[in-house]
């Protein structure tokens, strides 16, 4: 059997023409929100013990941060499905590590746009989710910010999406 039909047979290798590669920024939200439209997968709020961030500083969405001091604070990451995952199946989409983007960071287009292209150069790439050591809003699934990509940080990860490659 050549390489490719065993792909097509489930044979566990790349189908023709996918590549793995970074989420764009517009994929990344949409799966990070499973078909929901609240800051959080979860709901309007994020509270401790709910994913991995700084749980002394929850979020809602009436009211912003909320000031918790009994919140939990593990001050480090925790194996992926330590919390509940999305409506999707996906962990991890609110803390633990914030995820590297394909899209360099850049100022949104004017206007509403459907599935945005980001930035085409730049410095700085696009990183998504919270982290272990942020507060719950950072967490929200419309946050965003940036990093160098030269440098290592240990708060700073990735996921890949499987997608037909350029032709």
């Amino acid at each position: 059997m050549r390489d490719a039909d065993a792909a097509g047979a489930g044979g566990g290798l790349i189908p023709t023409n996918y590549v793995y590669r970074l989420p764009t920024e517009s994929e990344w939200e949409y799966a990070a929100r499973a078909g929901t439209t609240t800051a959080f997968y979860l709901g309007s709020g994020l509270h401790s013990g709910q994913g991995n961030f700084d749980g002394q500083y929850e979020y809602d969405a009436s009211v912003g941060t909320i000031n918790n001091s009994s919140g939990i604070y593990l001050g480090q990451t925790t194996a992926v499905g330590s919390y509940a995952a999305n409506g999707w199946g996906l962990y991890d989409m609110i803390g633990n590590v914030s995820e590297w983007c394909q899209d360099w960071y850049g100022e949104y287009p004017a206007g509403s746009v459907t599935d945005p292209q980001g930035a085409a150069t730049g410095r700085i790439r696009v990183v998504r989710g919270g982290r272990w050591l942020g507060f719950a809003g950072g967490c929200r699934s419309a946050n965003r910010n940036g990093s160098f990509p030269d440098g290592g940080i240990n708060f700073l990860g990735f996921r890949v999406v499987l997608a037909p490659g350029q032709p």
